[in-house]
């Protein structure tokens, strides 16, 4: 077990060292970002694909990556045989329309994640029960409630339901023209406007609320061959007034923008900031390497506290809502708690790119496959989703 020894954080009061204001990034203009448009493409290619089937059918037990497969395949939402708890005419995370909420994120989960079944074990039966699921929200789904988390909710289930339908439509055959439409439509009327109006409203959030939205809102550009969406997700992440971007929510050392929050958000905001990158290096983009490699600072700085160093620089300072990220330390809550997130960078920069990270190295070597319990910082970040592609 890994032991934690809890010392004094070494921390001041500043700025958080750079802002989209100071920070030159005339070369890296969402202009700059053209998606090749590749279909399978969100996350994963039909290369990548062929290469998690590759892992599959190996079957080697004593590697991660087959390990994590393995957890994945026996999730009970990975089964061909789900039983759909839905659907509902209207979900909400909170208030009156609370009591959907574990159906609901349930049903897309295996929507999310039997596309994903099909995709590397193609049984047919793993892609009837996806389009089982996303046919039943789309005839039935009116609308997401108007709730504090109604934002939070739109992103995490387009993204879930924008992955599945990428998958069916490029790889199953038998979904029709009419099926597509009207999930597609789904997409369009319920969740974009919630979407639409986080992009439109003052910041008000902790940053992984604008990463959640800006990943499914690529996706969705992805999805839809629509390049304009896709500059402007491109845009937000690199200069948008949000806590959600990559200079607001990482900073020149590492810090996470919720690393004095809890070590829980601050996974969960690198996490998905990796896989926005994935899909855009899928896509041909690099975002991994923007402002010197962000993300792995991150990454490093994360994994680094996590694994029981306490001498680690830590600035206070306001966040672009001027509510957050006043905290005075490192934060311990769920500290030791790693989440399946580090493959996928670690991945990147030192499979593909040659650069180290020694510390999500360690992470790796100790807790190959991470914390797994289903929940949305893992199934949607999933370590298996590459390795050495």
């Amino acid at each position: 077990m890994l032991g934690i020894f809890m010392l004094t954080n070494i921390s001041c009061t500043s700025e958080f060292n750079d802002t989209p204001a100071n920070i030159d990034l005339s070369h890296k203009k969402e202009e700059s970002y053209i998606p090749k448009l590749e279909h399978p493409g969100i996350l994963h290619t039909s290369e990548s694909i062929e290469h998690m089937r590759t892992i599959a059918k190996r079957a080697d037990s004593n590697t991660p990556a087959y390990q994590a497969y393995l957890k994945f395949k026996n999730d009970s939402r990975s089964q061909s045989n789900y039983t759909i708890r839905g659907p509902f005419e209207i979900i909400a995370r909170d208030g009156d329309y609370a009591y959907t909420k574990n159906s609901f994120e349930s049903d897309f989960a295996a929507a999310h994640m039997n596309a994903l079944m099909w995709a590397i074990d193609q049984d047919e039966a793993h892609a009837q029960k996806s389009l089982e699921i996303l046919l039943a929200y789309a005839n039935k789904l009116k609308s997401v409630a108007p709730s504090n988390d109604a934002p939070l909710l739109a992103g995490f289930e387009a993204f879930r339901i924008t992955f599945a339908l990428e998958i069916l439509k490029h790889t199953y055959g038998k979904i029709t023209k009419d099926d597509s439409d009207k999930i597609d439509n789904m997409l369009k009327t319920v969740f974009m406007p919630v979407i639409e109006n986080f992009y439109n409203t003052a910041p008000y959030t902790n940053g992984n609320w604008g990463l959640v939205i800006t990943r499914a809102y690529i996706s969705m550009a992805i999805l839809w061959d629509d390049t304009d969406m896709y500059k402007k997700a491109v845009e937000t992440l690199l200069q948008g007034n949000d806590n959600g971007t990559i200079p607001n929510y990482i900073n020149q050392e590492g810090q996470c923008q919720e690393s004095g929050r809890d070590q829980a958000h601050a996974q969960l905001g690198i996490g998905v900031l990796g896989s926005i990158c994935e899909i855009a290096y899928k896509q041909g983009n690099d975002l991994y390497g923007v402002l010197e490699n962000r993300l792995l600072k991150g990454y490093e700085y994360t994994a680094k506290y996590n694994l029981g160093y306490d001498d680690l620089p830590f600035v206070t300072w306001k966040d672009v809502t001027g509510k957050y990220s006043n905290w005075k330390s490192i934060s311990d809550l769920y500290r030791g708690e790693f989440r399946s997130i580090y493959a996928l960078a670690y991945n990147h920069y030192v499979t593909r790119k040659g650069l180290e990270m020694p510390f999500t190295a360690k992470v790796l070597e100790k807790h190959p496959t991470g914390k797994y319990d289903g929940d949305g910082i893992d199934y949607d970040v999933f370590q298996f989703c590459d390795e050495n592609n």
